[in-house]
């Protein structure tokens, strides 16, 4: 139980970006409590011991780091690193009957020699360097921004100075300059996926919300990579929650909210065990989820459109193309379906209301750059993780009968990667202490069930561009990027602007607005 019945601040939710939010402020000398309604901290940044009976931990829910910046690491003194990945992705394919495939990785002359063995030229390897040189430019540029006060859009305009850059990914649906930028549908296919990660949209989508998933894709740590959490995710929530508590605050699980009242200067914070008062709450939900607290009417979800699966392997499996070795193409990220007209396909079916018949998907094994998250007799028999992860499956497609969708695409996606396979997925699987394939799988349904993710969105919502619209009163709240509408009341959860993913931004951004209140 708490220790206390008022606090400076509390805290509702605690996820990564609330731990964050919490080891600020209580560094700053404020009393914090942390109320969690699941019986541990960390939200979807968790490790689990997914199958009965096997000490493996897999990073169940979120998978890479990319948006966390070093300075958080750095203000806390956390515990915690990553380790980046030796290949960036590899596409499988077939051309003229004959596997083959794209493997980005290894250095610049052997990526060179993959696109040309590929496309049969050098073109589209020119192509790829150009391109991620202009997006590296911008994110040199965009990611010191995303901890500091929000800049309004000229700003930013100004701060990134390439108007072509602007116009690519600010104004102008990506699809437009992939298609002006490359040739190859394999290739066109690899650079748009990472503007569908849980985001339900065309390459045209005139609202660009496919461009802001995009650029959130490409900017983070100021290079675009996505890295290896070393022990998984739940490593970096554990020392997030153990700086938050050296730090003085409180966290007490099992204390779900259910109400909150303020009146822009205190404010009372409702849950079985009692209610709590403070002069600030942040909240670490959704804007949906701060609604429902305040008794206010609860916005239309923005759902999400994604699959997970989490696999544990007794070898990883070969494959049909003989030219690159598993741990190599599972090292990175492993597209599978993800040609561009293949990505489109499966939109336009999904949108119509049906199961793609081709589910686009993207795997990769934490365990080859991580193996401490097996346990070491794991390890020395071979064993390996795979985490996959489905576009382009909205929460709509499973809400007639989400157990029977949810087998009608697993199979589905998994007949995509046995194509891919010489030999079944099947056959190198794991079984756990029940007898059971050491598989499972969570479509949007299931992540709003488990973690409270609005329509299963893991973003809690479209994501945002990173300024501010100007509609924003000079409150800290508001320059932050974290104000609700309540004056003593903030946002710090994903659904805050430069939201989403693991970052902590959100929970930096309202401890930052409240102690320059």
């Amino acid at each position: 139980m708490p220790e206390r019945t008022s606090y400076d601040v509390i805290i509702v939710g605690g996820g990564h970006n609330g731990l964050v939010a919490a080891a600020y402020l209580a560094r700053a000398g404020r009393t914090v409590l942390v109320l969690e309604r699941l019986g541990h901290t960390g939200g979807a940044a968790v490790s689990t011991r997914a199958f009965a009976g096997i000490d493996a931990r897999l990073s169940r829910y979120s998978y890479l780091v990319s948006l966390l910046p070093p300075k958080i690491v750095q203000d806390l003194g956390l515990r915690f690193a990553v380790r980046k990945r030796t290949v960036s992705s590899y596409t499988p394919a077939d051309r003229a009957g004959r596997p083959t495939g794209l493997l980005v990785g290894g250095g610049p002359a052997r990526t060179r020699a993959a696109f040309e063995a590929l496309t049969g030229t050098d073109r589209e390897y020119e192509a790829w360097e150009r391109f991620y040189g202009m997006t590296s430019r911008v994110a040199e540029r965009v990611f010191p921004t995303l901890t500091e006060p929000l800049p309004s859009r000229a700003e930013l305009r100004a701060r990134i100075d390439d108007e072509d850059a602007w116009q690519a990914l600010f104004e102008r649906p990506i699809g437009e300059t992939i298609e002006k930028t490359f040739a190859d549908d394999l290739v066109r296919g690899v650079v748009l996926t990472d503007g569908l990660i849980g985001t339900f949209a065309s390459a045209h989508d005139e609202t660009l919300r496919q461009n802001r998933c995009f650029l959130y894709h490409v900017i983070g740590g100021g290079t675009g990579d996505w890295d290896v959490p070393l022990g998984g995710m739940g490593a970096l929530t554990d020392a997030l929650a153990r700086a938050a508590r050296q730090a003085g605050a409180e966290i007490a699980t099992g204390h779900e909210v259910t109400g909150l009242a303020t009146d822009g200067t205190t404010a009372e914070v409702t849950c079985a065990q009692g209610t709590f008062a403070a002069r600030h709450v942040l909240v670490n939900a959704s804007p949906e989820a701060l609604a429902g607290l305040l008794g206010q009417p609860r916005p239309e979800p923005a759902e999400g459109a994604q699959l997970k699966v989490n696999m544990l392997l007794t070898r990883l499996p070969r494959l049909r193309d003989t030219s690159v070795d598993p741990r190599e193409a599972f090292s990175g990220t492993f597209h599978v379906a993800e040609g561009y007209e293949q990505l489109e396909t499966a939109y336009q079916q999904a949108a119509a209301g049906e199961l793609p018949a081709a589910p686009p998907s993207e795997i990769y094994c934490h365990s080859l750059t991580d193996p401490s998250i097996l346990a070491p007799g794991l390890v020395r028999q071979g064993y390996q993780t795979l985490t996959l992860f489905g576009l382009h499956t909205p929460a709509r497609l499973f809400a007639g009968d989400n157990d029977a969708q949810r087998e009608r695409l697993l199979r589905a996606t998994v007949e995509q990667l046995d194509a891919h396979l010489a030999e079944p997925l099947a056959d190198c699987l794991a079984h756990d202490a029940d007898g059971r394939p050491c598989i499972e799988a969570k479509t949007p349904l299931d992540l709003e069930r488990d973690l409270r993710l609005p329509g299963g969105n893991i973003f809690h919502g479209d994501l945002s561009f990173p300024y501010a619209d100007g509609r924003e009163d000079d409150t800290p709240a508001a320059r932050w990027g974290v104000a609700t509408g309540h004056a003593n009341v903030l946002l710090c959860g994903a659904g805050a602007p430069r939201g989403g993913g693991v970052s902590g931004i959100p929970g930096h951004n309202a401890a930052m607005a409240l102690l320059a209140d």
